[in-house]
Order: C-alpha cells, then sequence, then structure tokens
C-alpha cells in the first residue's frame, strides 16, 4: 500500500533512523565518513537523537493524539508504541553512564529497528486502513 501523504515525512524520518541503527549495532559495516569507535558512534547517536529523534517523536505524538479515541485496536497500539518510545528513551538516557558502550548501543539499534518496523508495517497500514479521513486532517508544523 502507497504511504499515505501525512505519513510519508515520518517515513522519511525511519529510513534515517534505519541508518542509524545499522550503524550503530556490534560489527556494523563500514560506511564512508562514518567511523567504526565506539566513542564516535556514541557523538554520533547523541546527534541524530537530538536533530532528529526528539522531533520524530513530537510528530508521533501529535498523530498519536488526533487518532486515538477512534478505534479500539488503534488505541491498544498506540499505547503500546508510547511505552516502547520510552523504553527506548530510557535506553538512550543511561548510554552516556554506560559501563559498556558497544553493547548498550547494539541494544539500543536493535530496539528502534524492531519499534520502526512495527510502525512502519503494521501501524502505519493499519492507521491508512482504519482512519484515512483522521490521517487528511493532520499537519506536522
Amino acid at each position: 500500500m502507497q504511504r499515505h501523504s501525512t505519513l510519508v515525512p515520518l517515513s522519511h524520518e525511519h529510513k534515517r533512523l534505519l541508518f542509524v541503527c545499522r550503524y550503530l549495532k556490534k560489527n556494523a559495516a563500514s560506511y564512508e565518513g562514518f567511523p567504526l569507535e565506539t566513542q564516535a558512534k556514541f557523538e554520533y547517536v547523541v546527534r541524530i537523537f537530538q536533530e532528529v529523534m526528539v522531533p520524530h517523536i513530537q510528530k508521533e505524538d501529535h498523530l498519536f493524539e488526533k487518532c486515538f479515541g477512534k478505534n479500539a485496536s488503534i488505541d491498544a497500539a498506540i499505547a503500546e508504541l508510547q511505552a516502547e518510545h520510552r523504553v527506548i528513551s530510557g535506553m538512550y538516557a543511561v548510554l552516556a553512564d554506560s559501563a559498556n558502550l558497544e553493547e548498550d548501543m547494539d541494544i539500543l539499534a536493535n530496539s528502534l529497528e524492531a519499534h520502526i518496523r512495527k510502525e512502519e508495517r503494521v501501524f502505519f497500514e493499519q492507521l491508512q486502513k482504519e482512519l484515512p479521513d483522521v490521517l487528511d486532517s493532520i499537519r506536522f508544523e
């Protein structure tokens, strides 16, 4: 199913975040211009969380707010995704004090990747099918 125009910006951000996930994983492949040292990866993830992830979650919170209360299964999915947002944000928050930064970034990367795949493959598809009129009314600033 083609992505609804309201969801396209979120999907583009997901694509960028999926790259981050691949880069943060242990034994990541070399990407031109991206150092593989643990500290460099950490500095990169801090920048990406500030520049991309925080505004992305704010957009998703807006989406969740507009879609909540209209469909019981969507409400359940929203609650699950919001719980995952809190877990992922918590994983990120403790990275600076991590005793095993490489391992913790790998866990964060795998968790974030699974979350994004769920949003893209399940939640967005469900929204497009069940609440297209609500999606039509949403604008991100």
